[in-house]
């Protein structure tokens, strides 16, 4: 990723100061949009053993290594997820500067397999695998050259041939030994190849002071860190990523830091629709983000999570909040 590109600050649109709370909500109710490509169904439940916890369906293989739900509701906000960090990277699906003649492509946590799909059809002649911990990628319409694998992996490689470019995105609390993965793309990385790692500093953040720290939301922030930190996974890889990737050897680093809006309060029309897709996959997310790692590992009780993420929720929802974070 020997350069630095960090995003301006983010100009406020003060006609998104809504004095009605309803008419904030209806309006950003308007803009939910089902992102789930046609061809990205999932493998029906009577494929493989999942594990139902209060409410929401979790990974089997390698039980209990990966927090995060992997139902259809997950699903769907992971393909928002998708959306918004192709926006951000200005409708590109990697900024690698990799050529057309690539064979090889390995995505790494591959999620629903939308990023490889879509892969595969901008780069017809390159075979794409990508690795998760679930079968919720698509077995019907894919295209030919993009194949799935349930894998660790944090396992040791056993892959025989070598990638051309290797793809590691969104995989903030999912990773115990960052610096191994890293040396392991390095491994596995082809002569004159790339390896592209795109991840969240979670640390919220304002440039207005509208961000409170004190809030419900910044007191689950702290109980999410301490929660992440007893399961032994990095919350915000992304500030050590250039570390990382220089450790394990590679040359030609470039480090571009991208600000990234929660809410619909920014001037600039492309970063609106960013924020507006970011607080929706939060908002979605923030029960699944909460129930195993606060239940397994604090110790709270299903209902308590409940009226708690209800708490975070309304603060999430306040559209004078000009919360961000950075990519």
């Amino acid at each position: 990723m020997a350069s630095t590109d960090d995003s301006p600050p983010i100009s406020v649109d003060s006609e998104t100061e809504y004095s009605d709370q309803g008419a904030y909500e209806e309006d950003l109710s308007v803009s939910t949009l089902r992102l789930r490509s046609t061809f990205a169904q999932s493998l029906i439940s009577s494929v493989v053993n999942y594990n139902y916890e209060n409410g929401r369906r979790y990974h089997t293989f390698r039980e209990g290594a990966y927090i995060f739900p992997n139902d259809e509701k997950e699903s769907n906000r992971l393909d928002i997820v998708h959306h918004m960090m192709t926006m951000l990277c200005d409708e590109r699906l990697h900024l690698a500067p990799i050529g057309p003649r690539l064979l090889n492509i390995l995505d790494i946590g591959s999620g629903t397999g939308l990023w490889c799909c879509q892969m595969g059809d901008e780069y017809p002649s390159a075979e794409i695998l990508g690795v998760d911990l679930s079968a919720t990628q698509p077995i019907y319409g894919a295209p030919d050259n993009v194949r799935f694998e349930i894998d660790d992996v944090e396992s040791d490689w056993t892959f025989i041939n070598t990638f051309d470019y290797i793809h590691c995105r969104y995989m903030y609390a999912s990773i115990i030994d960052w610096p191994r993965l890293v040396r392991q793309c390095f491994n596995h990385v082809a002569p004159n190849g790339w390896a592209e790692f795109q991840d969240f500093d979670v640390e919220w953040y304002s440039d207005d002071g509208t961000y409170d720290r004190e809030s419900a939301l910044g007191r689950w922030f702290k109980l999410f860190h301490e929660a992440a930190a007893q399961h032994g996974r990095e919350l915000s890889p992304g500030p050590s990523l250039e570390g990382w990737v220089r450790d394990a050897g590679f040359k030609d680093v470039v480090v571009r830091r991208i600000r990234v809006p929660v809410g619909r309060w920014p001037k600039d029309e492309r970063l609106k629709t960013v924020g507006t897709w970011n607080l929706l996959q939060v908002i979605d997310g923030m029960e699944g983000f909460s129930m195993a790692l606060f239940s397994r590992i604090l110790g709270w009780s299903p209902d308590a999570i409940q009226n708690f993420v209800a708490e975070v929720v309304k603060d999430l929802r306040n559209p004078k909040m000009h919360a961000q974070f950075d990519l």
